[in-house]
């Protein structure tokens, strides 16, 4: 039977079929859908967001030590914050099947960088395996976890955006028995890393490595595509897909196993070709090897290394390689109508009156992942800093004590909160700092797509949970000053925000309202303007809100986009705006 999957769904599906039974991930774009897809087969399969990608990462091993397969998803960030347990179960070795699914995003799509998962692999010594589409990423996962169990070694699976969100055909299979009785056979030796027993780990490491190598040359997943003989390729992922269209004559050795490399299959490819080109998405990870085995080929000097492939960046690179210019393209007819799409909070979303209401001090503001990283923009524009998931509270404290002089406030989401930002706030609490901290709580994941966490009170599988409250975490870190404020209330928000920031010691501020979104709901009466009582001040327009349209003295509401969170209204001076019916 074949069924239309996306990638994710894909590599949800191979693991269902190839008796997974525990999994573990934390929510990021492009990877969600993996856990969202296999979470489904319950009770089969055990699922579960976990606070983090380092806590979901020891899950997933633990069961693996058991004799269970399991698997761990996670976005291409996600892995640095579980490099630490995969460099260690690289040593350890594994037991159950074990498989990293982690996705890259080529183009930033929605991601503060750009990553090269490959590189992880050759650090940490484990087999990397790279689908080019959704049949392939079925198909990989379960190979992955059989190489896994083989050769005793956690795996990865690197997919893209393009290959995890596009849909193809796949043929699916029935569920597998569990391979093996779940149950650790103790064996301190293996499982415990103390110095004297690691030195022998480091030794087998090195010779897993070289069986891995020898696997690689007859692996299934590395194929050479012979064709005419001119021009060779060397390609992974969906560059392979990409190559295919430009070069469509060309021989290719497509690498699905990417890593350890293939040696004698490289060296017979390229003795089999005139000219060799590497194609790949990223870092000159292919290229930087085969170079190093002495064989010439072009690559990153054509195929750009910055921003996702396409099919019309490799045409200009197949120009570049003939020598030749491309005529000038022609701007899209339909440009011009295409409405501009600005970056800009949610109508309605519970975190705009609290950037509105910083906006009204000289504050030094420090951001984090989420929704809210939108408050950078105009015309909010209260957001001064974003590095990685905690370091909203982090930074703060770091400025702080660096003395500057303007009040610190730490901007951090509930989800990002348990991920990373309690040790942050712990380290305010215990070094003295005088820092605000604004936890932004909408009582879910939304930036990757409402996804729950440890303070919904709910599982990935639906089942109800304890629901953890940031307050309390607070008071556990040691925090005396601790507060909560509904953020459509304007005047309670500035009150607290502008209390605690002036204060000499440190402090946490929860803003709790959900996201209208998940709740699809209207947050109260939809509002109006009354064109005869408007000045034409444009306060309201510098909430940022998508509902309020219009300009040069002559604001309306969109009342088909208002959610009625009633902010607009509380900062008309003139009274124009005012509450309808509500929806």
């Amino acid at each position: 039977m074949r069924r239309l999957l996306s990638g994710n769904e894909a590599i949800a599906r191979g693991a269902f079929e190839a008796g997974v039974t525990v999994a573990a991930g934390y929510p990021g774009t492009p990877s969600t859908e993996i856990l969202e897809s296999l979470a489904r087969h319950k009770p089969e399969v055990y699922c579960e967001w976990s606070p983090n990608e380092k806590v979901a990462f020891e899950v997933a091993a633990g069961a693996s030590l058991a004799g269970a397969r399991s698997i761990v998803t996670m976005k291409h960030v996600g892995l640095n914050v579980a490099a630490d347990p995969l460099m260690t179960l690289s040593y350890i070795s594994v037991e159950g099947g074990f498989v990293a699914c982690v996705a890259d995003d080529p183009g930033m799509h929605s991601s503060q960088n750009e990553q090269d998962t490959r590189n992880y692999a050759r650090f940490a010594k484990v087999p990397l395996f790279e689908p080019s589409d959704s049949q392939e990423a079925r198909d990989l996962l379960r190979l992955a976890l059989q190489v896994s169990e083989q050769f005793k070694t956690p795996a990865i699976l690197r997919t893209t955006t393009r290959v995890s969100h596009s849909r193809s055909l796949v043929e699916i299979g029935e569920r597998a028995a569990s391979p093996r009785k779940v149950g650790l056979v103790k064996d301190p030796p293996r499982f415990v890393p103390i110095p004297v027993w690691g030195r022998p780990m480091r030794v087998r490491v090195e010779e897993r490595l070289a069986r891995l190598r020898a696997f690689a040359e007859t692996c299934p997943a590395n194929r050479i595509e012979w064709r005419e003989r001119d021009l060779g390729i060397i390609t992974h992922s969906i560059a392979y897909q990409y190559a295919r269209e430009v070069w469509p004559d060309a021989s290719i050795l497509k690498l699905g196993m990417s890593y350890p490399f293939p040696d004698e299959l490289i060296r017979r490819f390229a003795g089999g070709v005139k000219s060799l080109l590497i194609v790949e998405e990223l870092d000159d990870f292919i290229e930087q090897h085969v170079k190093a085995l002495g064989i010439p080929c072009r690559g990153r000097d054509v195929v750009p290394g910055i921003m996702e492939l396409s099919e019309d960046r490799l045409l200009e690179s197949k120009a570049l390689l003939e020598e030749r210019t491309l005529p000038a393209s022609k701007p899209s007819p339909f440009a011009s109508l295409l409405p501009p799409r600005p970056p800009v909070l949610c109508p309605g979303c519970p975190h705009r009156g609290i950037f509105y209401a910083l906006g009204k001090k000289d504050v030094v503001v420090t951001g984090d992942i989420g929704c809210y990283s939108l408050g950078a923009f105009p015309p909010l524009d209260r957001m001064d800093s974003i590095l990685c998931m905690g370091a909203g509270v982090s930074m703060a404290h770091g400025l702080e004590k660096a003395g500057e002089s303007r009040p610190v406030v730490g901007i951090v989401g509930d989800s990002t909160f348990f991920h990373s930002g309690i040790t942050g706030l712990l380290d305010i609490a215990y070094n003295r700092g005088r820092s605000t901290i604004i936890v932004l709580d909408n009582r879910t994941t939304a930036m990757t797509g409402h996804q729950d966490h440890p303070g919904t009170g709910r599982t990935l599988q639906g089942e109800p949970s304890p629901a953890a409250r940031i307050e309390d975490f607070g008071r556990a870190c040691g925090l005396q000053r601790i507060s909560a404020i509904d953020p459509y209330n304007l005047e309670e928000a500035e009150e607290v925000i502008f209390r605690e920031i002036e204060s000499n010691e440190p402090s946490l501020i929860v803003s709790r309202a959900p996201c209208p979104l998940r709740e699809r709901k209207k947050v109260g009466q939809v509002r109006s303007i009354d064109a005869d009582e408007c000045r034409g001040c444009e306060l309201c327009l510098e909430l940022g809100c998508p509902a309020i349209e219009g300009g040069q003295g002559n604001p309306h509401i969109n009342q088909s986009l208002c959610a009625g969170c009633g902010l607009c209204q509380q900062v008309c001076p003139a009274g124009a705006i005012r509450g309808g019916e509500k929806a």
